[in-house]
C-alpha cells in the first residue's frame, strides 16, 4: 500500500501533524522532496517538535523513516536536528532511519548563493528562505551536485568536490563579487558532518521496493503544497522541486510502484509564507487576529505567515493537481472566534468572474469574490464526533467539501495528536 500525504495550498497546511497521526498504521514513512526550507510541527506526549528534514514518522518508534532521493539535505542541519530529537528521548538509529545515497547534499556555498541572489534582486525577490534550496536543485540538474553516497567514497568525493568548488568560486567571485571558496573548508565540513551520517546512508530504493512487495504500508510525506510546485505552482514564486503526489514514487525511489491513495491536507483558512500572489490576503487588525489565533509563524524560519480567508478557487485546483482521494481539514478550531467567516468562491479578473485557478498575470490581477458563512462562536477543541459539532461548524465543513469537490474525512480541532474528528 503506497499512500501520499500532500499539501493542497501554499504549504503550512498541517501535513506533519497528519503524518504523525496517520503513521500509526504505517510501516514506513518517506520524505520525497525538498530540504530544510520548511518545517512540520508535531505535538505529542514527548513535547513539541519542529522537523525540517526528518520525516514526521520519526516520532513513532515502530516506524521506519526514509529520506528519499528527491530530497536536498543540509548535513549540518540534519545532524543537529537528529541530536535535538535524541536528547528529547526520540529513538534514531540506522534501523529506523535510512538516507538515500542518491539524495543531494546542500552545501554552505548553496546557502551563500541563495542569499546573495535575494540581495541582488532586492524588491524583486522571490521570498527565498535563504537555505540554499534553489541553488542546490539547480546544481543537481546541471550535474554539479554532491550526493549522500559520495560520502562513502572519500577519494571520489575529494576529486569531485575540487572541480565543483573551482566552478562555484567563479560564480561567487565574478557575478556576486564574493570571496573565493576554500576547498579545504568545504571538505572539512563534508567530513565533519558526513561522518556522523554514514551509518544511515544506503540504497533506499532497494529497501522500499522490497518493503512494498512484502505488503508493507508505505506513506510518502510531501513538503509545501501544490501551489509551490515547480511546474504547477505560482511560478516563479515556487519551491524548486515537485510537491505533487504523482512525483512521490519518483522522489522516494520507487517509480515502478503506483500510488494507491492520495490524502490532501487543507487548512480551514489560508496561510502563505513568502512572496507571490495571494488573492485572499487579509491586512491590518483582521490579519493580526487570525495570525495570532492560528499561531501563524513559519516553523523553519519564524517568519509571520500571510493569512487570509479560505480560498475555494485555489483549493479546488490543489485538490485536482494532487489527485486527492479525500482531505484532512486542519485548524478548524482557530476560526471559533469569528462571527461571520469569509470564503472566497471566485476570482474577479478585470471584470471577468473565474472559478478555475488562473496563472501568470491573470492571477496577479485577481480579486476575491467572498461569501460569508455563519460562525459557531464556541470552543470545539474537545469534540471528537462530527455530529456533536455546532450546526454552523458542520455546515462550514460541508460547504468547503462541496466547493472543492472532494470528501473531508478528517477534521483537526487542535494541535494535540488526538485532537481530531474522523468522519
Amino acid at each position: 500500500m503506497l499512500t501520499a500525504i500532500v499539501g493542497i495550498n501554499w504549504g503550512d497546511e498541517g501535513k506533519g501533524r497528519m503524518v504523525d497521526l496517520l503513521s500509526a498504521n504505517e510501516d514506513v514513512v518517506v520524505r520525497y522532496q525538498g530540504g530544510n526550507n520548511a518545517g512540520h510541527t508535531v505535538v505529542n506526549h514527548l513535547g513539541k517538535f519542529i522537523l525540517n528534514l526528518l520525516p514526521s514518522g520519526i516520532l513513532r518508534e515502530e516506524v521506519v523513516c526514509v529520506m528519499g532521493n528527491g530530497m536536498v539535505i543540509d548535513i549540518e542541519h540534519l545532524t543537529k536536528e537528529m541530536k535535538r530529537l535524541i536528547d528529547a528521548g526520540v529513538k534514531i538509529c540506522p534501523e529506523n532511519l535510512k538516507i538515500s545515497d542518491k539524495a543531494q547534499i546542500c552545501m554552505p556555498y548553496h546557502v551563500a548563493l541563495d542569499r546573495m541572489e535575494e540581495q541582488r534582486l532586492a524588491d524583486r525577490k522571490f521570498g527565498s528562505t535563504g537555505r540554499g534550496i534553489s541553488p542546490v536543485y539547480g546544481d543537481k540538474y546541471m550535474k554539479k551536485g554532491i550526493r549522500m553516497g559520495d560520502l562513502l567514497h572519500p577519494e571520489y568525493l575529494r576529486s569531485r568536490l575540487k572541480d565543483i568548488v573551482e566552478f562555484k568560486s567563479m560564480t561567487i567571485e565574478k557575478v556576486y563579487r564574493g570571496e573565493k571558496l576554500s576547498y579545504g573548508a568545504m571538505l572539512d565540513w563534508l567530513l565533519k558532518y558526513g561522518e556522523q551520517l554514514k551509518p544511515f546512508i544506503c540504497d533506499t530504493s532497494v529497501y522500499l521496493d522490497r518493503a512494498l512487495k512484502e505488503g508493507k504500508r508505505v506513506m510518502l510525506e510531501a513538503q509545501l503544497g501544490a501551489l509551490r510546485d515547480i511546474d504547477f505552482g505560482i511560478y516563479p514564486y515556487t519551491s524548486s522541486s515537485s510537491t505533487i503526489a504523482a512525483y512521490g514514487p519518483v522522489g522516494a525511489g520507487v517509480p515502478n510502484h503506483k500510488l494507491d491513495l492520495s490524502i490532501g491536507i487543507m487548512k480551514a483558512y489560508s496561510s502563505c509564507v513568502g512572496e507571490g500572489p495571494f488573492t485572499v490576503e487579509m491586512w491590518g487588525e483582521e490579519a493580526h487576529a487570525l495570525r495570532e489565533a492560528g499561531g501563524e509563524y513559519g516553523a523553519a524560519t519564524g517568519r509571520p505567515r500571510r493569512v487570509g480567508a479560505f480560498d475555494a478557487v485555489a483549493s479546488a485546483y490543489g485538490v485536482r493537481m494532487q489527485g486527492a482521494d479525500f482531505l484532512a481539514l486542519t485548524k478548524m478550531d482557530v476560526l471559533s472566534y469569528m462571527d461571520k467567516i469569509p470564503v472566497c468562491i471566485a476570482y474577479d479578473v478585470n471584470g471577468k468572474i473565474l472559478h478555475d485557478f488562473p496563472t501568470g498575470e491573470a492571477l496577479n490581477a485577481a480579486k476575491p469574490v467572498f461569501e460569508y458563512l455563519d460562525g459557531w462562536k464556541c470552543d470545539i477543541s474537545r469534540i471528537r464526533d462530527f455530529s456533536k459539532l455546532p450546526k454552523e461548524a458542520q455546515e462550514y465543513v460541508l460547504a468547503l467539501e462541496k466547493m472543492v469537490n472532494c470528501p473531508i474525512k478528517y477534521i483537526s480541532v487542535g494541535a494535540e495528536r488526538d485532537a481530531y474528528i474522523e468522519r
